[in-house]
């Protein structure tokens, strides 16, 4: 009994002294660092206080709006028909289709122009382009065959072609038409794909020029597949192609203005640049089909002009290198 008293006692004496020796340990600690120990920064209360204050503002507003709404005066009958006298009568809405547009003309003049009239342009412009693409991916006898049974889609290709020609800063024909003025003998001149055949206009009274087209749009031209020309062989001085070699089968035109010619006579040729693939195989390839090149020369940056010469040897019927690229218009 007497051991069994000694040890509670012990026992209840020990823990007063192990929490004076904890508390000695956190003051000896506190007077280390000083000032005792700083409280940690925990940045996500930050965070919680901002989101509770959002939510508070956002709160706030919907009160005020609901009071808003609560308080804000319903307007009578009457009101809203003073309001709408205010207003006054509705304007009339705008038609396009009486108004005019203003344009400047090449002059710098204003031109006033009727949009039914600018939307009929548009369309024909489109009708020109799929015009233009079908002659330069044809043969030349399907081309007068289709304008044979069509005359209006010749009409419209022309007056197309006509509006292009006056936007370009140079023309081949005057060149052609300044070199047969220079002619001091009278020459027998067959024009291909003449058009209106201004060349025959310019110089027919000094010269005798035939012209020849798919359609003939008046008294100077013949109507005619330029591969098949109503002519006989050698009864041509000059054959010109100015901007008209159109079709697939550029040696069959080639051959057939060969066949016309005299011996010695002139094959000029007007084209456009941007379309050769080469021009020296382009050269080379009509030489080989009883010519020889005279003249080469480039008039501006958009045009390019030949001059051939007739011989009498031919080398072959179809060479390599007679190839054009199709002169298309861009889709506006």
């Amino acid at each position: 009994m007497g051991k069994k008293r000694v040890n509670e006692v012990s026992t209840t004496e020990g823990a007063p002294a192990e929490k004076k020796k904890k508390v000695e340990k956190w003051l000896n600690t506190s007077s280390e660092d000083g000032e005792g120990t700083k409280k940690k920064k925990r940045p996500w209360r930050n965070k919680v206080r901002k989101l509770a204050a959002k939510k508070a503002a956002a709160e706030r507003r919907v009160e005020n709006s609901e009071e808003s709404t609560i308080l804000e005066p319903v307007a009578t009958a009457e009101e809203a028909t003073k309001k709408k006298k205010k207003r006054g009568p509705k304007k009339k809405k705008y038609k396009p289709e009486a108004a005019e547009v203003e344009k400047k003309n090449e002059e710098g003049d204003t031109v006033k122009e009727n949009p039914i009239a600018e939307a009929k342009k548009r369309l024909d412009a489109g009708r020109f382009r799929m015009l233009n693409e079908k002659l330069y991916t044809c043969t030349g006898s399907e081309a007068f065959d289709f304008f044979k049974e069509d005359r209006t889609a010749f009409d419209l290709y022309h007056r197309g072609f006509a509006d292009q020609v006056k936007k370009w800063p140079n023309h081949p024909l005057r060149e052609i038409i300044r070199w047969l003025q220079a002619k001091p003998d009278k020459q027998a001149v067959f024009d291909l794909g003449c058009g209106e055949a201004k060349i025959a206009e310019a110089v027919g009274e000094k010269h005798t020029i035939r012209s020849f087209d798919l359609v003939a749009v008046n008294d100077r031209v013949e109507s005619c597949d330029m591969s098949k020309l109503p002519a006989e062989d050698g009864s041509a001085d000059v054959v010109i192609f100015c901007l008209s070699l159109m079709g697939t089968n550029l040696y069959d035109f080639i051959k057939e203005a060969r066949r016309v010619l005299r011996t010695g006579g002139v094959l000029k040729i007007g084209e456009v640049t941007s379309r050769f693939v080469s021009i020296k195989q382009f050269c080379e390839a009509i030489n080989k089909m009883g010519f020889e090149t005279t003249n080469r020369r480039q008039l501006t940056d958009y045009f390019m002009m030949f001059d051939f010469r007739k011989i009498d040897k031919v080398e072959q019927k179809r060479p390599y290198g007679l190839k054009l690229k199709p002169c298309l218009y861009k889709k506006r």
